[in-house]
């Protein structure tokens, strides 16, 4: 094999070098240069001489290309299904990511076990193959067409599955491979960008789907080149916080899908379970009223649920007031403070404001927004808000109540859940009809509106 040619660039301006150096001459950043490969011969043994990698050898016009949706491989894993859009295309390469314990491994390990009807590879190059089978004994689940491999040469690699001819290969991780077309160790970005582009070309090649599982670095981002990214064709984020049991899997980049679809699963010792209806476990169980605590209706993808929005207003100590958030962003919480305290006449500016959503989830649906603030004024006021009572409203800087998207899912979820009442923007209601649902559906306009309906006719009904 001839010497493999390469040389160093800089991933901010593409200034090239023949060494690496800190600072780049050109631009003026730190860090940026990293090792590519500029030549190479392809060696004997390489996935383009397997009879996996046969390709058309003519084009073809897109009308004569046959496909239907139907053939898209269940997973049976229906949370995993959603995200996907419907199931695993064939010749697809999906990238899993996610913080270290959070339970990749576990996700696709469970996959791969579900999956009886088709013939699974799973690739480890982080655990031996005797911890994986400890793995599943601990799932309590089994499958004898679930093949497990402990090998990190990507030319082995390939020999294995030439001789298994899996439906499905998994490969726990992309950091741990590396292919003999490179010198650099593995996890390198050399070696992370030909292994995966060999592993793309396998996938398109022979029409069976690969998924990728990768490490995140510290700043939360995947790990390795950002072509990475660009070539595979579905990107999942599985998140989570470590304080609780739920799981929640993302598509940040879809080519057969949307990317707004969320799975949630549910950490337990024997595995990770789905959650079917996420309503009922982020929603907390009280036997008494509680101030700060409001219900809000929102929808991830097209999964409508209820959340339980939590907040806490107490006097500044210290003069300065303090603005804290969990799963919110904290840039609209100032905002929605500000048309509080501009557009309703409520002095919040020297009160420390806390924001929670419960269960650990992460929610940016402009159309919590109404509980939000009717959350903040009940803690204020120390007055609970009724039990049975949910929101779905987005707020204008104006302090208007604005029409969010889906009203009828949000309204159905709520009715379905038990609720007996749902304040909503009433140019939601134009052309809308009531009489379908059992639920008292009440229209705002603005802010006031919500707190009087709230917060008086509540009163009203306690005397």
């Amino acid at each position: 094999m001839g010497k493999v040619k390469t040389a160093y660039f800089c991933q901010n301006c593409g200034a090239q070098s023949p060494q690496w150096i800190g600072k780049c001459p050109s631009c003026g950043e730190w860090n940026t240069f990293v090792e590519e490969v500029i030549k190479r011969e392809e060696p004997a043994g390489t996935i383009t001489e397997t009879p996996l990698s046969r390709r058309p050898d003519h084009p073809q016009s897109i009308t004569a290309i046959t496909w239907d949706e139907t053939d898209r491989m269940n997973t049976c894993d229906q949370e995993f299904n959603r995200v996907l859009g419907g199931g695993l295309v064939p010749g697809s390469l999906v990238l899993i990511g996610g913080e270290p314990g959070i339970g990749k491994s576990t996700l696709m390990l469970q996959v791969g076990l579900k999956m009886k009807d088709k013939k699974v590879l799973y690739i480890t190059g982080e655990e031996s193959s005797q911890q994986i089978r400890s793995r599943a004994q601990r799932l309590g689940m089994d499958n004898t067409e679930c093949y497990v491999l402990n090998e990190t040469s990507l030319t082995e690699i390939f020999k294995h599955i030439g001789a298994v001819v899996p439906d499905l290969v998994i490969i726990d991780s992309i950091q741990t491979l590396h292919t003999d077309i490179i010198d650099s160790s593995a996890g390198s970005v050399s070696q992370i960008r030909e292994c995966a582009l060999e592993l793309q070309q396998f996938a398109k090649a022979s029409g069976r789907p690969v998924i990728l599982i990768g490490h995140v670095n510290k700043e939360g981002l995947l790990a390795g080149p950002k072509i990475l990214e660009h070539m595979v064709d579905t990107v999942l984020q599985f998140e989570g916080d470590q304080n609780y049991m739920f799981r929640i899997l993302r598509a940040i980049k879809n080519r057969y899908g949307s990317t707004s679809e969320l799975g949630i699963y549910e950490m337990h010792d024997d595995g990770l379970r789905e959650v079917h209806d996420p309503s009922e476990i982020l929603i907390s169980h009280r036997d008494e009223a509680l101030s700060g605590i409001a219900i809000a209706a929102t929808i991830e993808g097209v999964r409508p649920m209820l959340i339980e929005i939590q907040a806490l207003v107490s006097t500044a100590a210290y003069g300065t007031p303090q603005r804290a958030t969990t799963g919110f962003d904290q840039r609209r919480l100032n905002m929605l403070l500000a048309v509080l305290e501009k557009k309703s006449g409520f002095r919040l500016g020297i009160k420390d404001v806390f924001l929670n959503i419960a269960g650990g989830i992460q929610v940016d649906d402009p159309a919590i927004d109404l509980a939000v603030i009717i959350s903040i004024l009940s803690s204020n006021a120390d007055k609970p808000v009724g039990q049975k009572i949910c929101f779905a409203g987005e707020i204008g800087l104006s302090g208007e109540v604005r029409a969010v998207n889906r009203i009828e899912l949000r309204i159905s979820e709520a009715e379905k859940l038990g609720y007996k009442k749902i304040l909503v923007s009433k140019y939601n209601l134009k052309g809308f009809d009531k009489k379908k649902y059992t639920i008292d559906i009440i229209p705002c306009s603005r802010i006031e509106d919500a707190v009087r309906e709230v917060f008086t006719s509540q009163s009203r009904d306690q005397e």
